[in-house]
This record gives structure tokens, C-alpha cells and sequence, in this order.
């Protein structure tokens, strides 16, 4: 079986699965969370390089502030677990999105995270939080005007490399594997630029249920691709 090298996933139904066990939603954000741990797990036992998840994004901080707040000391209880993680699996760390809105000491708990990570050469593990794709083409593209404002690049020099590598993911290759637990079938605003070849799975697990064999679900879904045309192999 073809093991794709790098596999997202938008991480949705930690509410609704919490719900329907009559448990409050910040149960299912925590289970979730151990969720994350384990398919980590996962990934490396499989042979998967990348592995990318949609933990917080952008339009997340819309949600009641109490949950929000959950959602935050879990990202700071979760982070700091990871480093340990990283350094005992030789796992590296990246965070994606834009981290200077967050609270100083969970940018703090991020960046000696990534630091310590930096230089590990197992799992390539990235955490989107406060991230938004149309955020990050704003970002990318501020970067490169700037370039050219201070003439390190010309206008006509600007090619799709130029865009990619101006990315928060601008170092790793693309997803060769979207999936989206829950049942919804939409990007939400994650990876928009980086999905644009990427093959998609969609389950109706939450979050907190999904596991090894719903994974490999998905990957077999994939291996019947065909990856030239995009389309379904013909048998």
C-alpha cells in the first residue's frame, strides 16, 4: 500500500461527540486533545513524514469566551506535553498561523516547544492555531511586497514557488491526503493553496473516535486515485 508522505486533518466534531454522551463540549475538546497524542502514534508507526491538524483557527475566537478559554489552556497543557513527546520520539514541532494574538505566556510555551524541536528529524508535526488560509496568502503576500519594495525581488520575478515558500508551511511539501472527520464536507478556510492537488476523505466519525482503522480507511480511499488525472483508478 502507497503511504502518503504527508496527511492533514481538519480536526471537527469534539462538541457534538461530547454532546451525544450528554457531556459538556470542553469534554470532547480534552478528548480530543488525547486524540492528537495518539494518532501521532499512529502516523509514525505507518510511515507517514508529515502530519498536519487544524487545532484553532481564525474564525474559532467567534465561539463563547468560556470555551474559547478551554480551548486556549488546553493548547498550553498540550504544547508543553509535546515537547517532551518531540524529544523522546525525535519528533519535530512546527506551529502554523498567526501566534502573536495569543497570550504571552502560551507564545512563550510555543516557541520553546519549536526551538527545542527544531533540529529532531522523526514525524514533521504541524499545529495550525489561530489559523486562517486567507490569513496566510495575506501574510505571504505582505512578505513579498515588501521584497519588492526593497527591490530583493522584482514583480515579474514572482512565480508559484515564490507564493509557496512565502507560506507558514513554506519549508515542507504539500498534503497528499485531506481528511475531515464529522461529516462536513469543506475546507473552512484551512490550507487553501497547499490543497490545491490534495486528494480528500470525509468521514462521519468525530474527532475523539477516529482511529487507526478509520485511517486506514482513508488511505486505501487514496490508493485508489489516480494521481496523474485526479480521479478514480479504473479497475
Amino acid at each position: 500500500m502507497n503511504i502518503p508522505k504527508h496527511i492533514a486533518i481538519i480536526l471537527d466534531g469534539n462538541g457534538r461527540w461530547a454532546k451525544a454522551k450528554g457531556m459538556p463540549r470542553t469534554y470532547g475538546h480534552s478528548k480530543g486533545s488525547e486524540n492528537v497524542e495518539k494518532m501521532c502514534d499512529v502516523m509514525e508507526s505507518i510511515g507517514v513524514k508529515y502530519f498536519t491538524v487544524y487545532a484553532f483557527s481564525t474564525e474559532n475566537w467567534k465561539r463563547p469566551a468560556d470555551e474559547v478559554n478551554v480551548l486556549m489552556d488546553l493548547l498550553g497543557k498540550y504544547m508543553k506535553k509535546l515537547k517532551k513527546r518531540a524529544a523522546n520520539t525525535n519528533s519535530r514541532v512546527r506551529v502554523i498561523g498567526d501566534t502573536s494574538v495569543l497570550d504571552g505566556k502560551l507564545q512563550e510555551i510555543i516557541r520553546d516547544t519549536v526551538e527545542s524541536s527544531k533540529d529532531n528529524t522523526g514525524l514533521q508535526f504541524q499545529i495550525a492555531i489561530n489559523y486562517g488560509g486567507r490569513d496566510e496568502l495575506r501574510r505571504a503576500f505582505t512578505r513579498i511586497a515588501g521584497d519588492v519594495k526593497e527591490g530583493i525581488i522584482s514583480p515579474e520575478d514572482i512565480t508559484e514557488d515564490t507564493i509557496s515558500k512565502a507560506l507558514d508551511t513554506g519549508d515542507i511539501p504539500d498534503p497528499d491526503l485531506l481528511i475531515r472527520t464529522s461529516g462536513e464536507q469543506r475546507l473552512s478556510n484551512f490550507l487553501p493553496w497547499q490543497l490545491a492537488y490534495t486528494e480528500f476523505y470525509f468521514t462521519q466519525k468525530h474527532w475523539p473516535e477516529f482511529d487507526k482503522d478509520e485511517l486506514m480507511k482513508a488511505i486505501e480511499n487514496y490508493n485508489k486515485r489516480d494521481r496523474r488525472y485526479g480521479q478514480i483508478k479504473e479497475e
